[in-house]
């Protein structure tokens, strides 16, 4: 689709070029018709689908391909346009280091961060991973500013709902804006299943809500570790959905908690009435029958003209390093440098997964627009938190830093790190 400018019938034309005549010689004419024609065609626009699986590039204007080549782009030569959700995808991109980047916030400076995603303080010596920017092949993406996301915020709540995944989303945006705000103008209060961040000055909330599957489940709190034990309700949000009325922005998120087996135990009707009963199911159809309880919740409960509700598609996960060509490496572990390979495509991301995702939000009456971090964070094997995290609460041993292949988290982030990219583009929406 083009935006198109009429341009004159030739009935038109005619006599404003015999007007011209007297006074304009030839190459004049010649030169400005050229010129508006050059200006026509910059001007085009063509729109891409929604879809999350998109991979076709949005419509460049004319580039050399030298320049797409190049490891970093001079602004003044960036012939990208300006981000709109509504004409580029930030699918199509490409990782560019640039060590002139710093990030918003360090593990140190922050102390919002848990220790399971400082990579830093945890021994982690190695800081190229942070000078990593994402750019988009079509339009470019926003730098995050504090001030304005503040500014954004003012009187309202944003709320990231979720697993730790999500969790890390919020602890990012958190530490990305906590910098700006005074000491006594800021607070933190943790909870169990609610954990919300205050700023006070501008009458702001950024909380997180804990509810790693959406639906409600034996696992919530406390957790059990044996995916095999664990039931959901997969017909119910209810213990869960009454702490996300009355918020202004909800982003919710729901993916890696599900692919801990093929299939999933599943109940209809309460827990008080016991465990039995429940029906195993496979993964993909829970996950949908999940998603819909979810998708209706929020069609029922929602004013789109009051909330906006994202969604953040599935981090990926780098357990088998084959997928990269280490056929002898340990998941993660040493990895230094992105993937370069375009349109790599990693296990750990279930296209599967994602297409129910597409399918049961396409069919919501209520707008969800998605945070799509699929494809670019799994280019990222390098930014995960490795060995140096923590396990049960305690940090990795010595011997257990020593044997990666069993105990590297190849599924969580460092802080900073990938999630930041995350909000920003959550910022570029808002």
């Amino acid at each position: 689709m083009s935006l198109s400018v009429p341009l004159p019938s030739a009935s038109m034309a005619k006599p404003s070029v015999a007007r011209l005549k007297p006074h304009l010689p030839l190459f004049t004419v010649v030169l400005f018709a050229l010129t508006f024609l050059a200006l026509f065609h910059t001007q085009r626009v063509t729109f891409f689908s929604s879809s999350i699986f998109r991979l076709n590039s949005c419509t460049r204007k004319s580039a050399s391909s030298k320049t797409r080549e190049e490891p970093w782009s001079d602004p003044l030569m960036d012939d990208r346009f300006e981000f709109d959700p509504e004409e580029c995808s930030v699918v199509n991109g490409k990782w560019v280091f640039n060590r002139s980047i710093k990030p918003l916030y360090t593990d140190q400076s922050c102390p919002y961060l848990d220790r399971q995603v400082s990579c830093v303080k945890n021994g982690r010596e190695d800081s190229d991973y942070r000078h990593w920017e994402w750019q988009p092949d079509d339009c470019r993406l926003p730098r995050f500013n504090a001030e304005i996301a503040l500014k954004k915020l003012r009187g309202k709540r944003l709320m990231f709902v979720g697993d730790s995944l999500q969790r890390g989303q919020w602890q990012s945006f958190v530490c990305m804006v906590q910098w700006l705000i005074p000491e006594d103008k800021k607070s933190l209060k943790r909870g169990r299943f609610h954990s919300v961040f205050s700023a006070k000055e501008y009458k702001a909330t950024i909380e997180f809500y804990w509810a790693p599957f959406l639906v409600h489940s034996n696992s919530d709190n406390p957790i059990i570790g044996d995916p095999k034990q664990r039931i959901l309700r997969v017909d119910s949000v209810a213990n869960h959905s009454k702490h996300w009325t009355n918020v202004d922005i909800l982003v919710f998120n729901t993916y890696v908690w599900w692919m801990s087996s093929l299939k999933i135990k599943s109940l209809w009707g309460s827990f008080e009435n016991g465990e039995e009963g429940y029906e195993e199911l496979d993964t993909p159809i829970a996950y949908r029958i999940g998603l819909k309880t979810w998708a209706n919740w929020v069609d029922s409960n929602v004013n789109p003209n009051k909330t906006r509700v994202f969604f953040t598609t599935m981090s990926p996960t780098h357990t088998r390093s084959i997928d990269w060509g280490r056929a002898n490496g340990s998941k993660c572990f040493n990895e230094t440098k992105p993937i370069r390979e375009r349109k790599f495509w990693g296990s750990g991301s279930d296209k599967g997964m994602m297409s129910v995702v597409a399918k049961v939000v396409e069919r919501m009456k209520v707008p969800v627009a998605f945070i799509n971090i699929t494809h670019l964070s799994d280019y990222r094997i390098d930014a995960h938190t490795s060995v140096y995290t923590e396990t049960g609460g305690r940090l990795l041993t010595a011997e257990q830093k020593a044997d990666p292949l069993h105990h590297a988290d190849c599924i969580h982030w460092c802080l900073p790190g990938v999630p930041d990219t995350w909000n920003q583009i959550l910022f570029a929406h808002l």
